[in-house]
């Protein structure tokens, strides 16, 4: 899905957008075509020029060279999603991805299921 409209001819420096963190699936059906989605989302994300993505889904790389058990993986994507701005749920099922949602929404944080909408979120954070 390319970016259109208005919001394809803004580019906010990275340190000045707000940081999206992209939940989704990542062990089922397979990590590595979870990743591969979830990257390409960050990657949409990122070319709106309006949002800087944060992708949990990264650490599969570290996963492999150093594995941790799930519950340090949990606790690692929580400390990162508390200093977003917004999360972005990708589709497919996912009790980690549903577990960040529900901390998403205790505090406070906006959460999309729709590309177009976590982008207009931004364009109107960003008071633009």
């Amino acid at each position: 899905m390319a970016v259109s409209g208005e919001f394809s001819q803004m580019t906010i420096p990275h340190e000045f957008r707000p940081m999206a963190y992209i939940a989704s699936p990542y062990s089922l059906p397979d990590p590595v075509e979870n990743t591969h989605l979830a990257i390409a989302a960050g990657e949409r994300l990122d070319a709106s020029g309006l949002l800087t993505a944060y992708i949990p889904h990264m650490n599969l790389l570290w996963h492999i060279v150093y594995p941790h058990n799930v519950d340090f993986w949990y606790g690692y994507d929580i400390a990162f999603l508390a200093r977003c701005d917004v999360l972005y749920r990708l589709p497919g099922k996912s009790q980690g991805a549903d577990d960040e949602i529900a901390f998403a929404n205790e505090v406070g944080m906006p959460v999309f299921y729709d590309e177009d909408k976590v982008i207009a979120w931004a364009h109107d954070w960003l008071d633009l």
